[in-house]
């Protein structure tokens, strides 16, 4: 018998908890929750969930930006954040903490189970490389194929599922300009593939943790309106 997708969700609120966990126990997935942040914490280390929902606006002492740092310091279980908040500053924040998606309150079951599933799928997403290919070079950047390992000038950068996926689709292109529309099918799937400013996001994370100067960007560069490029200087 194949075993069901474990999700946690940290959620203080107990009747969007009931509202999230019908809808979840309805798609065939196995639902677990925690009211506040330090059991969340526990709960996943316990558990080791496939999946965590966790709203942003926890009201005990810490909020959902400081539990998705703390998940990250032991697990790379996709987060799907919950939101009230739109804003671009409040997105990036909750991608700097580790989070793989987010969903804006109030959702439609049908949107939450669009993202859940698009999380999995990028999540289990294995690309298998070639008998002879063992690793990617792109000058200072390498890609450990077999263990998914990244480092940049010999120091390793740890990266969430999608932050791997979408600069292993930019190193397997080294050198080649990627438009956004095929990024974000590739990594995100075609329903995505008009969510530009998504994209930008991710990016803009993804330099936080790759790149020497974030503002002045050497490795993933930007061609304004087209697409994003990441440059190899150098074979060694």
């Amino acid at each position: 018998m194949t075993q069901k997708t474990r999700i946690l969700i940290i959620e203080d609120e107990p009747k969007m908890v009931a509202l999230v966990r019908e809808v979840l126990t309805g798609a065939g997935y196995q639902v677990s929750a925690a009211l506040n942040g330090e059991n969340g914490i526990e709960r996943a280390a316990l558990d080791q969930p496939d999946l965590v929902i966790l709203d942003i606006r926890l009201k005990e002492s810490m909020d959902g930006y400081a539990v998705a740092r703390r998940l990250r310091e032991f697990s790379s279980t996709p987060i799907l954040m919950l939101t009230a908040k739109a804003r671009e500053e409040d997105v990036l924040q909750g991608f700097e903490s580790g989070a793989d998606d987010y969903v804006i309150k109030p959702f439609s079951s049908k949107e939450l189970l669009m993202r859940i599933s698009a999380i999995l799928r990028r999540s289990q997403k294995t690309d298998q490389p070639a008998a002879n290919e063992t690793e990617i070079d792109c000058g200072s950047l390498r890609i450990d194929l077999a263990r998914r390992k990244v480092t940049v000038k010999g120091e390793e950068v740890h990266l969430t599922p999608t932050e791997y996926n979408l600069l292993h689709e930019l190193a397997v292109h080294c050198n080649q300009v990627l438009l956004h529309e095929q990024l974000l099918t590739a990594v995100w799937g075609a329903e995505y593939q008009n969510d530009v400013d998504y994209l930008r996001a991710y990016i803009h994370t993804l330099r936080q943790k790759i790149e020497e100067d974030p503002n002045n960007p050497q490795i993933i560069q930007r061609c304004p309106g087209v697409g994003y490029v990441l440059v190899s200087k150098t074979n060694s």
